[in-house]
């Protein structure tokens, strides 16, 4: 008797890898959720037409404008001291500063730093829902232009000619005059790319349909997309911010190691 509940203890012992093949199997299944789970959110869209047609998020937005942004753009959107009037700023405006957590400011300086988001995106699409209700602005843009399938070659030119004064060639940016700057454009979501420029936010010209067409904008998009995914091939971009750099660090760092090295090998031989 005593044998045979031995005979059953040993064969019904859980196997030593029997709790690894749990812990495995329950990661895939949670990383296959999370998966689908986000790939069901970023296909998801807002139908902007319609959305900001409703009369229940332009008065959402009008009491989260209100609430957060009236001490300084004033009750009705017509501007104080502190802030410009934003009848007429549009949809795109707004959706960019609020989106990038450049609005609300943190304190008055030369330009709005970006931030931490203080909005969830259905809360800022009311906001730019509200503000578009106050006058014509620049809307939205169209998402067959945030696609990245436009033409590359076509876009670093125009980038080149338009926007590397300021952001560098490699859309790393650079300083400005008077404390300002020009922020870097590489990793910034297609929809912030495209507002930028038909809104010229902070120090940045506004360039309009008859500028650059919304297709050349879509360029220039696919053109920042593209360096975002290329390798650095030739080693440490060093912020990519162009030979001054580069020459710093020869300077600092290759000749202070050769100096280094000298002084070692001398003491060596001493």
């Amino acid at each position: 008797m005593a044998r045979a509940k031995k005979n059953v203890s040993k064969t019904g012992r859980r196997h030593p890898l029997a709790t690894v093949a749990l812990v495995a199997i329950g990661l895939l299944v949670t990383g296959a959720a999370y998966t689908g789970f986000s790939q069901t959110s970023a296909t998801a869209e807002v139908d902007w037409a319609s959305f900001s047609q409703d009369e229940d998020n332009i008065i959402a937005g009008e009491k989260l404008f209100a609430a957060n942004c009236a001490t300084c753009h004033g009750l009705n959107s017509e501007g104080t001291p502190d802030g410009p009037s934003l009848i007429g700023a549009g949809a795109a405006s707004v959706n960019f500063q609020v989106g990038t957590g450049r609005m609300p400011l943190a304190f008055q300086g030369p330009q709005g730093m970006v931030k931490p988001v203080q909005f969830d995106e259905e809360q800022t699409l009311q906001l730019a829902a509200y503000v578009a209700s106050l006058a014509p602005g620049p809307d939205l843009p169209e998402a067959q232009y945030l696609t990245g399938e436009g033409d590359i070659a076509t876009g670093g030119t125009l980038f080149r000619i338009n926007c590397a004064m300021c952001h560098n060639v490699a859309g790393s940016g650079g300083a400005l005059t008077e404390g300002k700057w020009a922020p870097p454009v590489t990793g910034v979501p297609a929809t912030h790319v495209y507002e930028a420029m038909v809104t010229g936010p902070q120090n940045m010209p506004v360039f309009s349909d008859a500028n650059i067409s919304p297709q050349q904008k879509a360029d220039i998009i696919s053109y920042l997309l593209y360096i975002d995914e290329q390798p650095a091939v030739g080693g440490l971009t060093l912020g990519s911010i162009g030979p001054v750099a580069e020459g710093l660090f020869i300077w600092i760092i290759g000749l202070g190691i050769v100096v280094a090295f000298t002084v070692w090998v001398t003491a060596k031989s001493n």
